[in-house]
């Protein structure tokens, strides 16, 4: 994470919701993510930014048989990518352990959309946070949800996400193409589920 505003942390179950939003300012670190407006490509993200994994690592929450997870899910031992939802306006954040045990997630992850209207912080939605447990090379997932914007105008552009898992404060960023609508609301319509939430 280098240039970056400092992440949201990520925060297990019983931290309460809220919503924060900075005035505008120039993000410093756009990426070229080779999409139109609106699309969501996938990216991936491991260790310090210098590997990468396809995000095709699982099919769903980890919980293979055997996979007991006693210790919490270090950011160092997950891959990050994005992959599309399930419907416009949805973006599937995974997370796949590539440690040789089986390790477990609970919570809220930190989140933080760089754009060049400045941070923007998704809310919570009200859901419960299961505990998920995540073999070796196996996958989970969390969803952001958003309003694409077909106002005809220019927009909010999204080029990256800075995210950190629950219970972690080292973060990692992943570069997407979003584009929300201009809008007069102090946070825009954007909201995260818990980790194992996502579909």
């Amino acid at each position: 994470m280098a240039g970056e505003a400092a992440p949201v942390p990520g925060d297990s179950p019983g931290t309460a919701s809220h919503k924060k939003s900075t005035s505008p300012s120039s993000s410093e670190n756009s990426r070229e993510g080779g999409a139109k407006n609106g699309e969501k490509p996938s990216a991936s993200s491991k260790g310090d930014g210098g590997g990468s994994s396809s995000g095709s690592g699982g099919s769903g929450p980890g919980s293979g048989p055997g996979s007991t997870g006693s210790g919490s899910c270090k950011t160092s031992d997950l891959a990050f990518s994005t992959s599309h939802g399930m419907g416009e306006g949805s973006l599937l954040v995974n997370l796949r352990n590539t440690s040789s045990t089986a390790c477990t997630l609970q919570g809220f992850p930190g989140v933080s959309l760089q754009s060049d209207a400045g941070t923007l912080n998704p809310a919570r939605r009200n859901e419960a946070a299961p505990r998920v447990s995540v073999a070796p090379g196996e996958e989970t997932r969390f969803t952001i949800n958003y309003l694409p914007n077909d106002t005809g105008g220019s927009g909010v552009h999204v080029t990256s996400l800075v995210v950190t898992p629950p219970d972690e404060t080292q973060s990692r960023t992943l570069p997407v193409q979003l584009n929300l609508p201009v809008s007069d609301q102090p946070t825009p319509e954007v909201s995260v589920s818990p980790v194992g939430a996502g579909k």
